[in-house]
């Protein structure tokens, strides 16, 4: 079977989460991912988080290097460079997420490589993009949070800022980044070239900010944290049960009638202060003060079943151990296992977009830093070189 990207060669010249989510994802449909790492150490992540399972590689690393080859170079070494120009003729992509001026001072950078491979789509994420003021700040997922408005209006009113747990902006400029990469990749079947890509964090969290900025524009009034609340429904919200929390989503005029049924209130859905989705918004306070003493009767489990019933969207708010043990992420396949020559067998999320036609596949596991060392430098054409190579410091740091 041949997946959608068999044939694209991308180089994965990243580290951390934002780049090697994205490389994955491409390795995923079918893409050659060769990551390129830094002898010794390897990928930052590699290193990364509080405990280990059965080798010195985390299970962060693990979660984003699936479907990569991998080789270590020395990127500041003659001999290092001159195996990653001959990749780069090989290539069709390459993402690299260096702090902005890091990859000329490399020799790596877009207007070097393009020189050697003018059909190479280049992809650069950084926390602020390549221009503008904040161009060689650092950033991570945190400041991009925090710089793009997002860290603003998480949490409660009131409240200290609340970062969202689920990375936004690095997932974020993995997923934005794809999408420039597929689309030069097309365009390039018609004009033969390659273009850069410039990706950030800071814009995709902007970019993912849709309903806070509409407020924003639409009202003059600078958005504020709601809990659990939506901008734009009410009521639309966690609400506590007898025995813990679900969330209920009566984001229309039919679902709201439906709602006030469940719950034994039907003269609710004449009261004037909630006659409409608008009304609804400006009085949410008080609506919200109608109906918690209701639910707060009976379990949880009690008024998800209710309100499903009824056709309200509805559900119970699930720990990871819940969500990930559920019937329907063993349906859909949202657990994996991997079999891993030092880990053994390990669990992984699984494919979150299901190709009927070419179904994605694990054709290997997170690499072993280096592991494929000897087999790429094959297919470029150097294994003869090896002793010189070594002897130029290409794999030493």
């Amino acid at each position: 079977m041949t997946l959608p990207l068999e044939g694209m060669r991308v180089l994965d010249v990243s580290q951390v989460m934002a780049g090697p989510f994205c490389c994955m994802m491409l390795g995923d449909m079918g893409a050659d991912v060769i990551k390129i790492e830094p002898p010794v150490t390897g990928d930052q992540t590699r290193r990364s988080m509080g405990f280990r399972l059965n080798s010195d590689d985390s299970p962060g690393f693990l979660a984003l290097n699936r479907n990569k080859r991998s080789i270590a170079i020395n990127l500041k070494s003659k001999a290092g460079l001159e195996i990653f120009y001959r990749l780069v003729e090989t290539a069709d992509v390459l993402v690299e997420n260096n702090r902005p001026g890091v990859a000329k001072r490399l020799g790596i950078d877009y207007e070097t490589v393009r020189k050697i491979n003018p059909r190479l789509i280049y992809a650069s994420i950084s926390g602020f993009g390549q221009t503008g003021p904040y161009a060689d700040r650092p950033g991570f997922d945190l400041i991009a949070q925090a710089m793009s408005g997002v860290l603003s209006v998480t949490g409660s009113p009131g409240g200290e800022p609340v970062k969202s747990s689920v990375p936004v902006g690095d997932l974020g400029a993995g997923l934005f980044t794809i999408y420039g990469i597929l689309s030069a990749y097309i365009g390039r079947q018609t004009s033969g070239v390659g273009q850069y890509i410039d990706s950030s964090l800071i814009e995709a969290a902007m970019a993912l900010s849709v309903w806070e900025v509409t407020e924003f524009w639409g009202t003059g009034k600078v958005p504020q944290p709601l809990g659990t609340a939506n901008r734009m429904s009410a009521p639309y919200q966690a609400v506590k049960a007898s025995d813990g929390y679900i969330v209920v989503g009566a984001a229309n005029q039919k679902l709201w009638k439906a709602f006030c049924d469940v719950l034994g209130r039907p003269e609710l859905f004449e009261d004037p202060r909630f006659a409409s989705n608008v009304e609804r918004l400006a009085n949410r306070a008080e609506l919200i003060a109608e109906f918690e003493p209701i639910f707060a009767t009976k379990p949880a489990e009690h008024w998800v079943s209710a309100l499903l019933a009824a056709g309200v969207p509805a559900a119970p708010v699930n720990n990871f151990e819940e969500s990930l043990g559920s019937e329907h992420a063993k349906v859909r396949e949202m657990v994996m296992e991997i079999d891993h020559p030092a880990e053994g067998k390990i669990k992984a999320l699984g494919f979150p977009v299901k190709m009927r036609g070419t179904p994605q596949e694990v054709r290997y596991p997170p690499p072993m830093l280096g592991e494929h060392r000897d087999q790429i430098l094959a297919e470029i054409g150097l294994s003869g070189k090896v002793e010189d190579l070594e002897a130029g410091d290409a794999f030493s740091k």
